[in-house]
């Protein structure tokens, strides 16, 4: 990951538009502030996909159509907060799986795993650290039970349309006919409500987008001021697309003493952060089709912001 880490910031700061990866937000710092954005009253993405799994595990479940003892693999489980109502109703129902979160952090893991024995100790987990594919490849070659994989809190938005669709192709070339993989994908609304809920008042979707620079600090060596930068988002309702950028407050040049390289920022210059896609129901029957899927069923939260759709392979 390192390795990969100091390819992806090198080639990142050194673009005409600068940009960094979303996926390096969630180190361990990181995911401890975004489990503080998933609490704020302005980020409904939260709120919407408890209450559908909360509310609809029944549904859920009998839209599974396994028979037989089966595996849940979540990818990027995080603090497995959302996901809990649903095992929560499974293992009360004595349904026979398997958890299996899988996540880059280890000590989101360690606090997944403890708080999943004392709350649910009937449950069958088995906890992986590390890259997704690698996980699928192994859990789908060495166990032939069917498995529902679960990619939740919106996450496939952070792709753009082409490179959501490689990943589901992956995704679905390495399942097994009749597996599921049920995806959480946020709605187009109206564009205040989306906007407000990546751009909070109180700035923690700030720091979780500045602990970027912070980790390339900590991590690679960089002299970053975290003072000289701000934070900015914007919607497009034409799109779809929330992008978030950090701006450079001065006419600067940071070193990062692990590539042996400084980087030169403008006044006002942006360094490109996270892409957030809003779907409508046609897109997402697009992408589906596109990606060897069929879907199964949409599942809406009371207000109709956000879906859990359940895709099933042929």
């Amino acid at each position: 990951m390192n390795q990969q880490f100091r390819k992806d910031v090198d080639e990142g700061l050194s673009a005409t538009v600068k940009h960094l990866p979303s996926k390096y937000f969630y180190d361990d710092e990181g995911s401890r502030i975004f489990q503080q954005i998933m609490l704020m009253p302005e980020y409904y993405l939260t709120n919407c996909e408890f209450e559908i799994l909360e509310q609809q595990s029944a549904c859920i479940h009998n839209a599974f159509d396994f028979t037989q003892h089966f595996n849940i693999i979540e990818l990027g489980a995080g603090d497995g907060s959302k996901t809990f109502q649903l095992l929560r109703y499974l293992t009360e129902q004595e349904v026979d799986f398997t958890y299996v979160p899988v996540d880059i952090s280890t000590e989101a893991m360690d606090q997944l795993k403890a708080a999943l024995q004392k709350q649910l100790p009937q449950l069958s987990i088995q906890p992986v650290v590390g890259d997704y594919f690698q996980v699928l490849r192994e859990k789908t070659a060495s166990d032939n039970s069917q498995n529902l994989l679960l990619f939740l809190g919106g996450n496939i938005g952070n792709y753009a349309y082409d490179e959501a669709l490689q990943l589901l192709q992956l995704f679905n070339s390495v399942m097994k006919s009749n597996d599921k993989l049920l995806i959480g994908m946020d709605l187009q609304k109206n564009p205040i409500t989306i906007h407000s809920a990546y751009y909070d008042p109180a700035g923690i979707t700030k720091a979780f987008n500045l602990n970027l620079l912070r980790r390339i600090n900590r991590e690679l060596g960089g002299n970053f001021i975290i003072d000289q930068f701000d934070f900015y988002c914007h919607y497009h309702p034409g799109n779809g697309e929330v992008r978030s950028f950090l701006v450079s407050l001065e006419d600067q040049i940071v070193e990062i003493a692990d590539l042996g390289k400084s980087y030169h920022f403008q006044k006002n210059e942006l360094i490109g952060t996270e892409l957030s896609k809003k779907y409508t129901f046609e897109e997402i029957e697009q992408l589906a089709q596109n990606s060897g899927f069929e879907i199964r069923k949409n599942f809406l939260d009371s207000r109709q912001y956000f879906t859990n759709t359940l895709w099933t392979k042929p």
